[in-house]
């Protein structure tokens, strides 16, 4: 069986990590910024160094292509280069530089393909610069309004059209992606989480994409002064929704062991130490594969009172997504693989989201990942070993050569 090159993909990996270099292990490359487009010229210099042809769309995202026989749809890989504010050099561009690895040993192998391969670089991916994340991906497969899009704002007051023009990446919307074009997508990426590692697996078989729900919740008490009012007087909001914290984690618990929830954002008013909060809001984020579990989820959030410790209780939906399945032949094909490689591999489900999530509504999509050590991802401790890479993308070689023969 042909295999990738380690020193080819560890020189990718030890190249791209400049872009956006953070001096402290990490990278802060947010989308189009100056050190996403040097990351950028250089995946396209390498792409034309091996003879693939490169087009953009009216997103930026890059389509760099070897030719397969005339009038067969392509096999696509890729994923994003933009980073979260130091953040890691794996999250994203690992499945970029691995497609692209892929394609080099295709090139120097000469091993023979009928389709196309299509390496494919999502524009602004993380939301780290413009919200909202996976913003182009969205665009067009039809989630997101282009023009909202391109009026979302950075923190400098640039708008995302404004980055686009500048860029030197905008193109035609006729470039993008066709689903009548392109038979499969294939992402790697880091898992993102420690249970590969935990469970001694070189390969995550990816089976689809955990569905989520994001409430906030609203407590409205009275502020008083903290030296004078009486506890039996008081409408605490902060106690009250302590409780209710407590009341979920409790009940949630209960649940499946693979559920995984979080309240992750908490605002106090008027947040002085000498003041009883009189409104406070907090965010519960819960994920899960299987949506009975989600709607029992549903069922504890809607089973608290109207008025907890005398404050007033409220919550709304602020987002959600449904569960996401890929294309059951391809998940096999990406388990088979690293079979034949000899390589150890579980399959499951990815808790974060990811650019094949909405591919996979209008192409057969599926994903593979590789072991993050320690778990750690969007941070400047993220990192996977060069041997476990490889394998991920011997496995993702393997899995595109298989489409390919279908």
């Amino acid at each position: 069986m042909k295999t990738c090159s380690k020193e080819r993909l560890e020189d990718k990996i030890v190249t791209f990590s400049k872009f956006g270099d953070t001096g402290k292990g990490g990278i802060t490359r947010f989308s189009l910024s100056p050190a996403a487009l040097e990351a950028r010229e250089e995946f396209c210099k390498r792409c034309k160094a091996l003879g693939m042809t490169i087009k953009t769309d009216d997103m930026a995202n890059i389509y760099a292509t070897l030719k397969g026989e005339e009038g067969l749809p392509a096999i696509m890989s890729g994923s994003h280069m933009d980073s979260v504010k130091q953040g890691g050099n794996y999250d994203g561009i690992l499945g970029v530089l691995t497609a692209l690895e892929v394609a080099e040993t295709i090139v120097t192998e000469k091993i023979p393909h009928r389709h196309p391969i299509t390496v494919v670089v999502w524009t602004n991916e993380e939301g780290a610069r413009f919200e909202p994340a996976m913003m182009s991906s969205g665009v067009i497969t039809g989630k997101f309004d282009k023009d909202k899009m391109l009026a979302s704002k950075d923190k400098e007051g640039t708008t995302f059209k404004e980055a686009l023009e500048a860029s030197g990446y905008l193109g035609e919307e006729a470039n993008r992606m066709k689903p009548e074009e392109n038979m499969a997508l294939v992402e790697l990426h880091i898992e993102q989480g420690p249970v590969l590692e935990a469970e001694k697996k070189d390969i995550g078989v990816v089976e689809g994409v955990c569905g989520m729900i994001n409430y906030e919740f609203t407590f409205i008490g009275q502020a008083d002064h903290a030296g004078t009012t009486p506890m039996k007087y008081r409408k605490d909001a902060l106690y009250a929704a302590t409780k209710t914290i407590q009341y979920l984690h409790d009940e949630l618990d209960k649940l499946d062991s693979k559920l995984v929830y979080t309240t992750g954002k908490i605002s106090a008013h008027p947040n002085i130490h000498t003041i009883i909060p009189d409104e406070v809001k907090f965010t519960l984020d819960a994920r899960h594969q299987d949506p009975e579990v989600i709607k029992q989820v549903l069922a504890i959030i809607k089973a608290i009172p109207e008025v907890i410790e005398k404050c007033e209780v409220s919550y709304e939906e602020a987002w959600s997504r449904k569960t996401v399945a890929y294309y059951p032949e391809y998940v096999d094909f990406v388990e088979k693989s690293a079979q034949e490689y000899g390589y150890s591999a579980m399959r499951m489900y990815s808790g974060p989201g990811h650019d094949a999530q909405f591919i996979a509504d209008v192409i057969p999509t599926t994903m593979i990942f590789v072991p993050s050590v320690k778990g750690h991802s969007h941070c400047e401790k993220e990192f996977t070993p060069v041997e476990a890479c490889l394998k991920g993308a011997n496995v993702l070689l393997q899995t595109l050569l298989k489409i390919d023969q279908k």
